[in-house]
């Protein structure tokens, strides 16, 4: 897909964590982390070029009918505690995966001592249902987007619990 920049669409997320590059990198790349917060479904990454992503339904995700794994795409780039970029498609439906992969990237840098500075850029181009959706705010019946989500990250880090919680 060749499109043009002014056809391009891309959202930047940022946050302020009072943790280490590691246990940002943790809570992005660690099963053990990352199913504990936001939708807190499992994310599962092979953490090299070319490597496989994907995230695992939950059992209330499954008992609404989703598959089991519910994200799936490729890793690009990695550069532990500092940048991971992969591909990212949703496989709720035909319609999203229709759409095709998008590409996000993480990007943790670090800040005043004691701080990093988590960065999420997603590129929607071409996919207007996940543009729509990671945008959204958060709401009771599962929106949120990736302000949610990262503000979940800040919370289970800073904290040792969920917003929710």
């Amino acid at each position: 897909m060749d499109q043009g920049k002014k056809d391009r669409v891309v959202h930047v997320h940022q946050i302020y964590i009072r943790a280490s590059a590691q246990a940002i990198w943790d809570a992005i790349t660690d099963p053990e982390w990352n199913g504990r917060y936001g939708y807190q479904a499992v994310q599962e990454y092979e953490l090299k070029p070319g490597g496989k992503y994907r995230a695992i339904a939950n059992a209330g995700m499954k008992s609404f009918g989703l598959p089991d794994t519910i994200i799936d795409g490729e890793i690009i780039e990695v550069k532990p505690l500092n940048k991971l970029v992969q591909t990212y498609r949703w496989l709720f439906n035909d319609q999203h995966r229709a759409e095709g992969f998008t590409r996000l990237t993480f990007e943790i840098t670090a800040s005043h001592p004691g701080f990093c500075l988590l960065t999420v850029t997603h590129d929607t181009t071409g996919a207007p249902l996940m543009s729509a959706a990671t945008q959204t705010p958060f709401n009771e019946q599962g929106g949120g987007g990736w302000n949610w989500i990262l503000s979940d990250i800040k919370s289970l880090l800073e904290t040792g619990k969920i917003m929710g919680a």
